[in-house]
């Protein structure tokens, strides 16, 4: 089995989510790149050997749970497979334009807004679309309603949050951070080694994630729309309605054009194909180690013209007594939500929990890395959830991955421009999947 001795050999054995966490650790050595068929990756110059710390607060290679059995306030039944679990509730932004441009009802954007109005925190560190390149992200300190707004609606796009932690470490007062699960562990596991940056985070919001396509995954999203990357101004993948349309707007020889596709011919069609690698051996996709998590509630019908609605899970102490100070000031609308519903509103959580194990099973005896989980139990799921077919499926279709995708080799970061943006084939394949030896 391939051993992981640095950040360099997460990124190129396909086991980085691209956080950013190592790159704010060891920014002299580590700088964030888009490599467009995999998506952001660290980049560390061949001379350079990064620090041991980066390797430490990777997420990508190491997940653990710790005192969940000690812990006499969570709902203890679903811990096992949703992490801890404090209060249940559904809701939405009271704002209605904060709603409106939300993924799902905007609860997200609404709790940071409290917290920086009311809640006496500085500033909100998220996610983005670059000003000169829409279709590619950016972390930004938010401190208003406006910045906040500029930033609501999914960014099913590479991002990378944790790169500008020293803007919550360098702010003169506690700040809130919105990222992916994946990101908020990695917050987590940082603040154990920086006590001056762990002294300033004030809040962590995770979001539910599916998982992160990469560029080529955007640049196909465009061609179906037939729109030129070049002549883009904007790009929303959701929002603006629930769960919204993923909407390009450009301007080609002075005129505007907009084009839009579904949720389902987005997400569904497009982008969801070109998810990471990791993102399919991931435990978490409800953001366990957030102080609040907020995600879709798919298990009702989303009538036309819908707003939004969010399902929030209150995680910890902190998590509950921010939502019920939000409430009492008007910033949320929520109610409680059965725990029961939880199954119900991410159908696919559980299967995708048990298929996991299988899939880490099948890397082993393939002999590609495979990284560490702690107090995520898999295997029960596995048993339960999945019918013999997909028990197999886990094990001898990953097999097949570790070929097709070549999980046992290094793979080539090159680091790509949206100065050179390259063809989508028609089958939306990558144009070649560059190695280097084994």
């Amino acid at each position: 089995m391939a051993k992981i001795e640095d950040i360099r050999d997460v990124a190129e054995r396909q086991l980085c989510t691209g956080c950013g966490a190592c790159a704010y650790i060891d920014p002299k050595r580590v700088r964030m790149v888009d490599v467009i068929d995999y998506g952001r990756r660290p980049l560390v110059a061949a001379e350079e050997t990064p620090a041991p710390e980066t390797l430490a607060v990777c997420p990508g290679v190491h997940l653990e749970h710790r005192g969940l059995d000690e812990r006499s306030d969570i709902l203890r039944e679903f811990a096992p497979v949703w992490g801890p679990i404090i209060d249940v509730w559904e809701g939405y932004a009271a704002d209605p334009e904060i709603r409106w441009a939300g993924s799902s009802g905007g609860a997200a954007s609404a709790l940071a807004l409290f917290a920086i109005e009311r809640g006496g925190m500085h500033g909100l560190l998220h996610i983005k679309a670059r000003p000169d390149v829409p279709f590619l992200n950016h972390t930004a300190l938010s401190r208003t309603r406006a910045e906040i707004l500029e930033g609501t609606g999914s960014r099913y796009a590479p991002a990378s949050p944790c790169d500008s932690l020293h803007l919550i470490e360098n702010a003169p007062g506690p700040c809130v951070f919105i990222g992916k699960p994946c990101d908020v562990a990695a917050l987590q596991k940082t603040r154990a080694l920086r006590p001056e940056l762990d002294a300033k985070v004030g809040l962590t919001i995770g979001f539910f994630c599916a998982g992160t396509p990469s560029t080529r995954g955007t640049l196909e999203m465009f061609e179906k729309m037939g729109v030129d990357p070049n002549d883009l101004r904007s790009v929303r993948y959701r929002g603006n309605g629930w769960p919204g349309l993923a909407t390009a707007k450009a301007d080609a020889d002075g005129k505007e054009a907009t084009a839009t596709l579904t949720y389902d011919q987005s997400w569904g069609a497009i982008l969801q194909r070109h998810r990471q690698w990791r993102c399919y051996i991931c435990p978490d996709h409800t953001g366990e180690f957030a102080d609040i998590a907020v995600g879709d509630p798919w298990y009702r019908e989303i009538p036309a013209g819908e707003p939004g609605r969010s399902l929030v899970l209150a995680r910890t102490p902190l998590g509950r007594r921010v939502l019920a100070e939000a409430m009492e000031a008007g910033y949320i609308t929520l109610e409680r939500l059965d725990p029961k519903r939880l199954p119900d509103s991410q159908p696919n959580l559980l299967k995708t929990r048990g298929a996991v194990w299988g899939r880490l099973v099948a890397l082993r005896l393939a002999g590609a890395p495979v990284p560490r989980f702690r107090g995520m139990p898999m295997f029960p799921s596995w048993l339960r959830e999945l019918s013999l077919k997909e028990k197999a499926q886990s094990i001898y279709g990953t097999i097949r991955r570790v070929v097709r995708k070549s999980l046992r080799k290094r793979i080539r970061l090159d680091e790509w421009q949206p100065q050179a943006l390259a063809p989508v084939n028609a089958d939306g394949a990558k144009p070649h999947d560059a190695e280097a030896s084994a």
